[in-house]
Formats: structure tokens, sequence, C-alpha cells
């Protein structure tokens, strides 16, 4: 069945069909469609243009195909175009020519970009809820780490101590703002497009405010064009999608890092790992590699969907339809790379010795010893000097600068005294750093307890 073929006297060639029909990806939508569907009618009904029989007698029967996509019993084969021309016939099939006047006052265009909003409206709260949960692993994993020491790394060097906390906490404000975005969008984008039309409105009497506020909108859109062509909600979900895999990626980055044989820093659960063919001690961490190559896919979504529209006159064309699959795709993933992130993070172990060990050597204690002389009333510039070339000596004698004896301090300054142990202890190093934001036990117990807060008040 078709929606339109009047004007026609041809059939649609079978490649053309196969070409442009969208059944095979848009009956995703269907719980949309059919709700979307739902609101219309009682729109129809209040303003006298359907009977209370009549749209008593669609909203039953719509939701007895409800009812069968649930079940799992409904039969899509048939030949139909789209999810909208299905549900249609199935409707009048059941409740005969009442079935007819379901699509009075709406075209396609309309009803195409209400269903998309109201999935992708559904789907941002499914990727909220994905975020939530990652952040809510990682609080817990914060809190238990707040004196695990660790080196905190610039260039892939080591830079400072910290802790796996303070580490820990960057990706819980990375996906905390992941979250923000998601709210910014559906806030955004939840406005309702039904009864914009085909482009240029209804001469039916519609209350658009009332369908709006059926479906759960803040009100109707209010240029008709925008309401069929717009797509920026989708645009800025795949934007945020792409972010969301960036950080995922830049974790998952760290992760492999670290359960490598030279790090050792933490290690994987075997439910989240997998083996090879041929070499039998292997341990491969091959979800966090898969959620790092995924985020690829994303970023394509994105730069394809943009490309598509980039060049689109107003209003309605079918290239819109592009915006399906890549959406699709990109959200699965996205929720799919998240969900099993966190159940990785969840289930690992982190060796908090090995951290320690690491965070001793790399002489990433060099800018606190600066700070001790500074503190003696040395410049800092001199001071930087003076550390540096305790740094070489160290080299030289293949020690830390913990190790370094107190007299080849002496030789290169006299302000050093036997405190300079105590001030580059690596905890010292990391609790002396109190202010907002570091890496103290402090500062990490008032972000622990910002972070229970907006946990716990979710």
């Amino acid at each position: 069945m078709k929606l339109w073929g009047g004007r026609f006297t041809k059939e649609t060639d079978d490649k053309v069909f196969a070409f442009n029909e969208s059944l095979s990806f848009d009956q995703r939508f269907w719980k949309q469609d059919i709700e979307g569907s739902i609101g219309h009618t009682h729109g129809l009904v209040r303003a006298g243009i359907l009977t209370e029989e009549e749209g008593d007698s669609i909203i039953k029967g719509l939701e007895r195909i409800y009812d069968k996509f649930e079940d799992g019993s409904i039969d899509l084969s048939g030949g139909y175009e789209d999810i909208h021309s299905f549900i249609e016939a199935k409707l009048t099939e059941d409740i005969g020519e009442a079935g007819k006047k379901l699509h009075t006052g709406r075209s396609r265009n309309d009803q195409v970009a209400l269903d998309m909003r109201m999935y992708v409206r559904d789907e941002i709260d499914d990727i909220d809820r994905e975020l939530y949960k990652i952040i809510a692993v990682l609080v817990i994993i914060f809190e238990k780490n707040m004196d695990t020491y660790m080196p905190g790394f610039t260039h892939m060097q080591k830079a400072q101590p910290i802790t796996l906390a303070h580490h820990i906490g960057a990706y819980i404000e990375m996906f905390i703002r992941d979250r923000g975005r998601m709210a910014d969008i559906r806030r955004r984008m939840n406005f309702c497009p039904l009864g914009s039309g085909a482009l240029a409105g209804t001469t039916y009497p519609i209350e658009r405010e009332y369908t709006a506020e059926l479906l759960e909108f803040y009100g109707p859109t209010l240029n008709s064009i925008d309401g069929v062509s717009d797509r920026d909600y989708i645009i800025e979900l795949l934007s945020a999608c792409s972010t969301i895999m960036m950080h995922l990626s830049r974790f998952a980055e760290e992760v492999i890092t670290w359960n490598s044989n030279e790090y050792q820093f933490i290690e994987l659960d075997d439910a989240y790992s997998t083996g090879s063919s041929i070499m039998p001690q292997k341990k491969n961490p091959d979800i966090a590699e898969l959620v790092r190559g995924k985020t690829g896919r994303v970023y394509g979504e994105l730069m394809a969907f943009l490309t598509t529209m980039k060049g689109l006159p107003l209003a309605y064309n079918k290239d819109m339809q592009e915006d399906k699959e890549g959406t699709f795709d990109a959200i699965d993933t996205t929720k799919t790379c998240l969900s099993l992130f966190t159940e990785m993070m969840r289930s690992a172990k982190f060796n908090k010795e090995r951290m320690l060990e690491s965070a001793k050597g790399g002489f990433i204690n060099a800018t606190d010893a600066a700070d001790y002389l500074v503190g003696k009333g040395v410049a800092f510039r001199d001071a930087h000097g003076i550390v540096g070339e305790l740094v070489l000596k160290a080299i030289e004698l293949g020690v830390s600068l913990d190790a370094l004896p107190l007299e080849e301090y002496k030789k290169i300054s006299p302000v050093f005294d036997e405190d300079i142990f105590e001030a580059i202890d690596i905890e010292t190093c990391v609790n002396r750093r109190k202010t907002i934001g570091a890496p103290g036990k402090e500062a990490l117990e008032f972000e622990l307890e910002q972070y229970k807060r907006y946990v716990n008040s979710l």
C-alpha cells in the first residue's frame, strides 16, 4: 500500500521501490508512530473532524496493533513503503473506513518529523541512564582509591604524583558534562511538529497546543517549514554521542595501557577480556579496544549527516530519510559501549602496589623539591635550575630523588636539609595539594561529597 499514487499510471519499478523504501529500518519507531497517531486522533476528535465513535474505533485499533508489535506477532511483509503506510493499512484492515480518516490534517512530512523527535527523545533518556550508571560506578572507584598513589602524566611521561581517585575524577567530570549536553538537546528539541503538514500547516482547525501537550512536548513548533525540515536535534545528538565516544576512547586507551605487561596497573575481569588463538598466555583488552575503534564509526555518522544536510533547500527533501540509519547506529553503538565499559570498570581490579612503585620512579617529585627550596627563600626560577641539576646527578647515580644522599643535595645547594626527604615523599607531595580540584586527600573528600550528592540526588 502507498499513501500516494492517484496521479500515477504505472507501478513503481521494483528497484526504485527497494531504493526508496524505509520500512526495513524505520519500523524501529513503530511505538512512536502509534503514539503520535493516537495523539493526532484525539486532536481530530477535539476539532470535530472525527466523531467520538470514529476516534474511539481508531484508537482501539491502534492499540491492538501496538499489542501485536509488543508480543512479536505482527507480520511486516506485504511490500509496504514505510512504517507509516504499514500501520495505516493494518488499521484500515482492522476497523474499515474509519481507518482512512486517520491521516486527515496530517502529512507524512510532519508525521515522520514527529516520530523521529519522539524516538530521539526516548533514546536521549536511555543514553542519559547509561551515563548515570557509569558515573555511579566511577564514584565508587573514586571513593575506594583516595589513597591509591600513582603517577600523573603529561606527554605520556611521568609528571607529578596523584591518586587514582583524582584520575578517575577527571572522567566523572567528562560524563557529567555529557549528561548536561543530553539534557540541553532534549530541552531544545522538545517542541511538536505535528500540524505542520507538508510544509504550510493545515486548513483543519486542529489545536496544535493540545496535541503537543498530549504527546508531552512543551508546545508546537512555531514555523511549519522548520517543523518538517529541522534536523538540528539529530546533528546535536550525533555530536554529543561523538563526544561521549571520545571520552570513552580516551579512557579505553588508558585502560589498554594500564593493562599492559609494562604497566600492570589494572587487571580486567576474564568476562571482559579475550584470548589469542595461537598464544595461550594472552589476555587481551578487546572490549576497551573495540570501544576505541567504534568511536570512529560514530564520528562517521555525524560527518555523513552533516554532509547530507549541508545543501538542502527548504522544506522537506527525500535526502532527509538518511537521518535514520546512521542515527540508529550511532545511538546503538554509544549505548552498547557505555554499558560494556561500565561493567568492565565495575569488575576491574587495580594494582595499588604497582601504581605506588611506578609513582616513585621518574622523578615525579621534582616540582615538590623545587617548592621546598622556594619555601626556604630561593626564587622559583633558581630552584628550578637547582632541581634540574639534582635530577641529572640522580640519573648519573641510577637512583631516585628519594634515594639520593643528602650530601649530594648539599653539594648543589646548601639550603637542603634532612627535611627534604619528607617534603618529597609521595604521600606528602600529593596531600599538600589541598586546593579544590587537586589530588590531596582534603580536596578529594570535598569532591567525593559533591559526587555522592550528585549521584544520590538523581
